[in-house]
């Protein structure tokens, strides 16, 4: 009988330590954070009125630092993503001209295809 008494001294020693553990309610901070997290990636998405970057099935295409050096154009087809860098490198070959662009003074191009009429 005096090692059961023993025993549950020693439980309840343990269960008091338990409760006074300061790092108790860290684990509850890190879920409010993670939520907190990701609805803030949700905000950014819908607050640059890009939608569809959620869609898994929307083809889109954006450009990034467009005439810059370190422009980068990014093509999202499915739910694949390629990225392509601004590089030196000049591209060559043959083709046929398919219109003209025309920068106007508020900064807008207008591309006016070859065969437009108007």
């Amino acid at each position: 009988m005096v090692m059961r008494s023993g025993r549950r001294r020693n439980r309840l020693i343990l269960d008091e330590e338990e409760g006074e553990d300061p790092l108790n309610g860290v684990a509850n901070l890190f879920d409010a954070a993670m939520v907190f997290a990701v609805a803030l990636l949700v905000a950014l998405v819908i607050s640059a009125s890009v939608p569809e970057l959620l869609n898994p099935t929307a083809d889109i295409t954006v450009v990034k630092n467009p005439g810059q050096e370190n422009m980068q154009v990014i093509i999202k087809k499915g739910q694949e993503i390629k990225v392509m860098n601004m590089t030196e490198q000049v591209a060559g070959g043959q083709g046929r001209k398919l219109g003209t662009a025309y920068r106007l003074t508020t900064g807008e191009v207008i591309y006016v295809p070859e065969n437009a009429t108007g």
